[in-house]
Formats: C-alpha cells, sequence, structure tokens
C-alpha cells in the first residue's frame, strides 16, 4: 500500500501531436496531449498523459516521447504497455483503447523515479510522426452545480449504456460499500454518515447485507428495518442508496429467491416513493451458469416493480459479478442472451492487485453495449488483504472515470484488512475523515471521491 499522495496537480504545456495509422502509417489530421505531474514526493512522482485524437480515427498507436533528465525513469504504468531505452519513452496501446475515434481520448499514466529535477518530457511523436501542433491549456472542468447528489440528479433511469439523471444526462456515482452490516454496524451511525456525505462527498453508499453467514435469513424482519433506517440516513444526507443483497455462499442466487422476493417486496413497497433508492438484487453469483442467474433476475425485478416502478435494478453477472471472466468466458455470454427487464444494469467487480489489464479489457469493451455499475471494487487483492495495488487501482478509476461508470469500495469499515477504510478501533471513536484513521487505501479513496463531481443539468 502506498501513502496519500499530496495533489500538488501543476498543468504541464499542452502539445499538439500529428498522428499515424493503419500498416502505411498513415498520418492522422492531429491529435493533443496534456501533460500532468499529478503528485511528487522524495524521490519520486505520478504522471498522466492524456491523448485526443483530433482527426481521422486511429486504429493501434505508440506514444514516444524524451525524458529530458537522465534520473527520471518510469516505474509502472497504466493503460498502455510502457518501456523505456536510456532517456526514450514508449507506450503502446492495449486492446481497450487500441482504436481512437475522432475526439475520443486515452488516459494514460505512469509512476515514476527522479534523482534531481522534474522537467517536462520533450519530443513527443505518435506512430513515428513529430509533435507539431499548437499549445493550448486543459479546459477546466465546470463548476460543480449546488446541491447534494440526490437534490441534483432527482431519479436515476437508465438511457442506453449510461446511468442518467432527471436531465436525462448521463452521469457517474462515486461512493463506498459498507462491510457486511451483521458484523459492523457500529460503523453507520450518525457520525460516520455525516463524515461520508460531508468530509468525503461521497454520492452514494452501498448497503451490503449479507443473507448468509449470520444474516438476513436468521431475522428477516430486523435486517429489513435495519436497511430500511440506513437508507433513510443516506436520503437525510442526500445520498444514493444502493440496496445490496449480499449472496455469496452459496452462489446461486436460486438458492435465495424466496427470501429475494420476500425482502425486495419489503423494501421496495416502503421505498417506492424515494428518489435515491438503487435495487443490487444479487452480489456475486459463483459457481453458476449465466443462464441460472437471468433465471433468476427474471423472477426477482417483476417483484421490485410491481412497487417501484422507477427504481435502477442492478444484477450481478457469473463468476463473481466479473462478467464472466474469471470463470474462463466474457460479457458476449451476457450480450447474447441479456435479462428480459427494462432500468436494468449489470454488475462488474474487481479487486485492483488481482484483476488486471483482461478485466479491464472486458470490461471497456462491455461498456459500449451494457449499463455497468461497479458495485464493488477493493484496491487490493481479491482476498481484500495484501498490499494496495496504486497503479493497478488508479488505472481502473481513471478508466471508470472515461466510460463514466458508477462505483463503490469494499469498505467503509474498519475491519482488520487493508480493503477496509479505517484502521481497526476507528468505528469506537467519532473521527472517520483524518489521516490519523484512514488506511493508505481509504486515503486513496477519500482523496478520489471528494473531488467535485460536475453532475450535467442541460
Amino acid at each position: 500500500m502506498k501513502r496519500l499522495f499530496a495533489l500538488l496537480a501543476a498543468f504541464a504545456t499542452v502539445l499538439g501531436l500529428m498522428g499515424a495509422f493503419g500498416p502505411q502509417a498513415v498520418a492522422a489530421n492531429g491529435c493533443k496531449v496534456e501533460y500532468t505531474v499529478a503528485s511528487q514526493w522524495q524521490g519520486g512522482f505520478q504522471a498522466g498523459v492524456k491523448v485526443t485524437n483530433l482527426g481521422a480515427p486511429v486504429s493501434g498507436w505508440t506514444l514516444r516521447f524524451t525524458m529530458p533528465d537522465a534520473g527520471q525513469r518510469v516505474a509502472q504504468g497504466w493503460n498502455a504497455t510502457w518501456s523505456q531505452s536510456g532517456s526514450a519513452v514508449s507506450a503502446v496501446a492495449v486492446d481497450w483503447n487500441r482504436t481512437l475515434a475522432t475526439g475520443a481520448a486515452a488516459d494514460l499514466g505512469f509512476s515514476g523515479t527522479l534523482t534531481g529535477a522534474n522537467p517536462k518530457p520533450t519530443a513527443f511523436t505518435l506512430n513515428g510522426v513529430a509533435c507539431t501542433g499548437s499549445v493550448d491549456e486543459p479546459t477546466p472542468d465546470p463548476d460543480p452545480v449546488a446541491g447534494t447528489p440526490v437534490e441534483v440528479n432527482g431519479q436515476l433511469h437508465v438511457c442506453g449504456v449510461n446511468l442518467c439523471n432527471q436531465y436525462n444526462r448521463p452521469v457517474q456515482l462515486r461512493g463506498m460499500s459498507t462491510h457486511g452490516i451483521q458484523w459492523f454496524d457500529q460503523c453507520y451511525g450518525a457520525a460516520s454518515l455525516d463524515a461520508l456525505a460531508n468530509d468525503w462527498k461521497s454520492d452514494l453508499l452501498r448497503i451490503s447485507m449479507y443473507v448468509q453467514e449470520d444474516g438476513y435469513e436468521t431475522d428477516p424482519a430486523g435486517f429489513t428495518n435495519r436497511v430500511n433506517a440506513l437508507v433513510d440516513m443516506a436520503e437525510a444526507r442526500g445520498m444514493y442508496a444502493l440496496i445490496d443483497f449480499h449472496t455469496l455462499t452459496p452462489g446461486d442466487p436460486n438458492y435465495n429467491l424466496a427470501r429475494a422476493k420476500t425482502f425486495f417486496a419489503a423494501v421496495a413497497a416502503r421505498n417506492a416513493g424515494k428518489k435515491n433508492v438503487i435495487y443490487e438484487i444479487t452480489n456475486e453469483p459463483n459457481g453458476v451458469s449465466w443462464s441460472a442467474v437471468k433465471s433468476y433476475a427474471e423472477q426477482v425485478i417483476p417483484v421490485v416493480r410491481a412497487a417501484d416502478p422507477d427504481g435502477v435494478v442492478v444484477v450481478g453477472t457469473r463468476g463473481w459479478s466479473s462478467l464472466g471472466v474469471s470463470d474462463g468466458s466474457d460479457e458476449n455470454e451476457v450480450v447474447n442472451n441479456p435479462v428480459n427487464a427494462t432500468n436494468l444494469m449489470y454488475a462488474f467487480h474487481f479487486y485492483a492487485a488481482s484483476h488486471k489489464d483482461s478485466y479491464r479489457s472486458t470490461l471497456s469493451r462491455a461498456a459500449s453495449r451494457l449499463p455497468l455499475f461497479v458495485t464493488e471494487f477493493g484496491t487490493v487483492s481479491a482476498t481484500g488483504g495484501g498490499a494496495m495495488d496504486v497503479a493497478s487501482t488508479t488505472a481502473w478509476l481513471n478508466l471508470l472515470d472515461q466510460l463514466k461508470i458508477s462505483y463503490a469500495n469494499w469498505t467503509y469499515s474498519d475491519a482488520p484488512e487493508s480493503s477496509a477504510a479505517f484502521r481497526p478501533g476507528t468505528c469506537g471513536g467519532g473521527d472517520y475523515s483524518s489521516s490519523g484513521v484512514l488506511t493508505e487505501s481509504g486515503a486513496l479513496l477519500k482523496a478520489r471521491i471528494s473531488t467535485p463531481d460536475s453532475f450535467p443539468t442541460s
């Protein structure tokens, strides 16, 4: 895991490039590169490189540039295959960004080492064509609209492959997931949710209600009431509430079909008048076919719709919500056999230290064909432990931002595991935001989530 980088963002010169594509390496009309030093520390730095294609579509590309100081070295990069020989650096497109349509952009980045100064790279080329464009500054993001996420966006719905707001504009929600409320209920009181809404500036609280493992099946009425109370607490603070029917063991959601119908009939009827509720009807199907998951969804969704016809529903996918990748499949099984329902999204989960390029490639392909919601992800390994992989986490979050895919991080808890946002014992106190209580994962997520949303309203 790494410390929270201080954001020293210093926008570098934006250079125009001439590109090339295809087997003849014909130059594109032009493109733009924005080089940004995101953070710097003793002996190292992190940089972003955004390439925007301004000309004809480009398929397959290599970006090259020169490090002006011999002490500057690429240590680890993301969203491209990086290499360095002497002062010459190359970044080669990967599967999910090899094609850049006119106006499309690829966000690359790397962490580097340095022994002296940190001057900007020079001599950018794209597919061997020298940089010859004009110099521009990046366009600043618009000022955020005043109001809480729910006040600004209102009732959400699915439009095309996007989650859209009341203005029919695509939005991205960024937030945190609880741990199992049967184990860490003390982490979800007024003080912690105040911090999540006001200090973290979270858009979303995912309420993780396990069904087995001392969860819902032991006290259906009690757990239903607790979920509803957390929905109310999120609503009072202007956050969306994602109700997670956390099926994990056994992995076949049909094992809990009757319980799911009972639970969702109750919570949908009770919360139908609210604008902040999203229903996640199964968490991580595993050891089961997509057709079995689809059958479950097509029986539970009508129960939700009977009470709440407007609420967005999210259904988990095969292979622990990996769109089947963890079972050796891919997104085509869902694309070719979608759930027969509307206002529906599909869950995708990843753990950054375990799930990398092949998973990102799948997500990128699927995002143009399916409405996706990353209802759970971690910065560490799939076990929930181990060191935080900052490079892979950053690559994932940049990709989700680029595609406007909403996400909830696992977990807003003080569980004794490196995926938790808080150090053990935090939930016994009243501080949920200072550096003293945050783990390295929590510090990184708080820094990302607390940046302005800039939700579109027109």
